[in-house]
């Protein structure tokens, strides 16, 4: 275990890009969407496409008090309708309805970091271990799904507060729950604005690099892949 854990009562872990990732490449452009939108949406330039998107995930910032996952789907219906209108993609209401399904309720749109069990076994044993996310509330099948869900006993999770990293209130209800101060935590993620708001709360931080774009220069403890911590 690295030396940075040992004086540490509990260890909170982003979950995506920290523990998996999606399995088209992209959280949002799954590969039913991309099935669906099918040529269409390759011949809109990058430009288009990133502009169409900003707006879809500006309407899922203002709404993102959702609790249930049949109000999730509702929500991705809309995003992806959004999507489908600002870029001319011509997508059906059933196609729409069918890919915000997919997207909150197909969980082989997720794939676990090799290794990730082993090292939440192994942490299980000496600290105890939460997770603070952005996400929606289909989050608990996920961790279900990739076999993980069990070793967590702190859950703090966007939707339910309604913001998103890096507001304190995220990390000050991830430290409410487990009852410690900010001193006796650590939490590992893939951004280091994130890592930055932990930090504010007296939390260790330490970037995790397993996806390259996450690999930046740091003055924060980095790391690119979670079996490190406990070599």
């Amino acid at each position: 275990m690295i030396s940075e854990l040992k004086d540490k009562k509990v260890i909170f872990f982003d979950v995506g890009y920290t523990l998996d990732m999606p399995a088209s490449g992209d959280w949002m452009f799954t590969k039913k969407f991309l099935a669906e939108a099918g040529d269409a949406l390759e011949a809109r330039g990058n430009e288009a496409v990133r502009r169409a998107g900003n707006i879809a995930l500006r309407f899922l910032a203002e709404n993102h008090l959702v609790t249930t996952v049949e109000a999730e789907e509702e929500q991705f219906y809309r995003y992806y309708s959004i999507l489908s209108d600002e870029l001319g993609l011509g997508l059906s209401e059933a196609q729409r309805r069918e890919i915000a399904r997919d997207r909150t309720r197909n969980m082989e749109n997720y794939i676990p970091y090799p290794g990730i069990r082993e090292v939440l076994e192994t942490l299980s044993k000496t600290h105890r271990l939460g997770v603070i996310s952005d996400t929606w509330p289909s989050i608990g099948q996920q961790l279900e799904y990739i076999g993980i869900a069990r070793y967590f006993s702190f859950k703090t999770f966007s939707c339910f507060l309604g913001v998103f990293k890096p507001d304190p209130r995220m990390f000050e209800d991830a430290l409410a729950k487990a009852g410690v101060p900010g001193e006796d935590a650590v939490f590992i993620d893939d951004s280091v604005r994130n890592l930055e708001g932990a930090a504010a709360l007296g939390i260790f931080p330490i970037l995790i690099a397993a996806n390259p774009a996450s690999d930046v220069e740091t003055s924060f403890l980095k790391i690119h892949d979670l079996r490190e911590l406990i070599r």
